[in-house]
């Protein structure tokens, strides 16, 4: 049988209550007593039972991520980080999965009151109705929001400068010479989309020139919306000479239907990504992006929920993290031209 914390103590002679908090690291015994204790562990081959110390603290020292999709790049790269991060401080870490449904997402916030989790890092992916700010107000610092707000919900959080990726992809277009510029966006009532519209509005302001977004397409995270805005535009025939993607998933399925109109990136259309996670360098052309910082969001993420669990920190913090504009060859100046994908 598997040698017991009460037989580490009979063998070295002392009582369980000092075995256990020197093995826990929570009283300095004399030398020669810890020698004690240490000769008795090796000769039994005790192997202290991490989950009843992670029990004794109070503690499971299991924190969960939750992510709408596993099958997307982004949150794959996402739940990368967050892996690291906490393996780095000897937790487990629990894969949350809802497939962005609000009711797996309420049931991940309610076990945090079991103490089954120690914290949850959460990322949704829709617009919120209210019910998940007031779960996560009811946690006590053991929530931090990532990558998309909450509104009305208390504590960490830490985005990507959405703002600036608008700006820093509608600048590179203006300054390549285009003048009709589109947005494939994701869900407008969402935070990521109205910062990114205000970006490439600012680019547009101040650049000076009759610049121009002919359109401004919502909709869902998905190849699917990429595609539908794609053939709407070109069904169009408005002009526009570029398009921006606010998500690797959206540009997957856009670009996609400009192959199969015979759309040419960029003599016909010049093309700038959003996320900057799938292998778009592997393109013919290589696709221009913004690069978000994932494993930077994962990283920090990690260490503001460790703080509010030690207390540390005990305010509401929001942080939003640089993005980077990465030039490949998928943007180029416009020419005169019957409209792209047109007989």
């Amino acid at each position: 049988m598997a040698a017991r914390l009460i037989d580490v103590a009979r063998l070295a002679g002392l009582s369980v209550t000092a075995v256990s908090r020197h093995l826990n690291g929570r009283i300095k015994l004399p030398d020669d007593t810890v020698a004690m204790i240490e000769d008795a562990v090796r000769e039994l081959g005790y192997q202290p039972n991490p989950h009843a110390r992670s029990l004794s603290r109070g503690r499971s020292d299991t924190v969960g991520l939750v992510i709408p999709d596993i099958g997307n790049p982004y949150f794959a790269k996402l739940a990368a980080s967050v892996e690291q991060a906490a393996h780095k401080r000897g937790l487990a870490l629990l894969l949350c999965v809802t497939l962005n449904r609000r009711d797996r997402e309420q049931e991940y916030l309610r076990r945090l009151a079991t103490n089954y989790l120690d914290g949850l890092i959460f990322v949704t992916n829709h617009p919120n109705d209210g019910s998940l700010a007031d779960l996560i107000n009811q946690t006590n610092r053991r929530v931090v929001i990532l990558d998309e707000d909450i509104e009305g919900a208390r504590g960490a959080k830490i985005f990507s400068d959405n703002a600036q990726a608008g700006y820093l992809a509608t600048k590179h277009l203006i300054e390549a010479g285009h003048r009709r510029i589109a947005i494939l966006s994701g869900p407008e009532h969402m935070m990521s989309s109205r910062d990114r519209l205000a970006g490439c509005r600012k680019a547009v302001a101040e650049s000076g020139v009759e610049a121009e977004l002919t359109a401004l397409l919502y909709g869902e995270y998905s190849p699917g919306h990429g595609r539908r805005a794609a053939q709407a535009l070109l069904d169009r025939s408005d002009g526009t000479t570029a398009l921006i993607f606010a998500s690797d998933e959206i540009a997957i399925g856009a670009i996609e239907l400009l192959q199969e109109r015979g759309v040419r990136v960029p003599e016909d259309m010049s093309l700038i990504g959003g996320d900057d996670v799938a292998p778009f360098h592997l393109l013919s052309p290589p696709l221009t992006s913004i690069r978000l910082p994932v494993d930077a969001m994962g990283q920090r993420g990690m260490a503001l929920l460790i703080a509010g669990l030690n207390k540390k920190s005990t305010k509401a913090t929001v942080e939003h993290l640089p993005v980077e504009l990465v030039i490949r060859r998928s943007v180029a100046a416009p020419r005169a031209a019957k409209p792209p994908g047109r007989a």
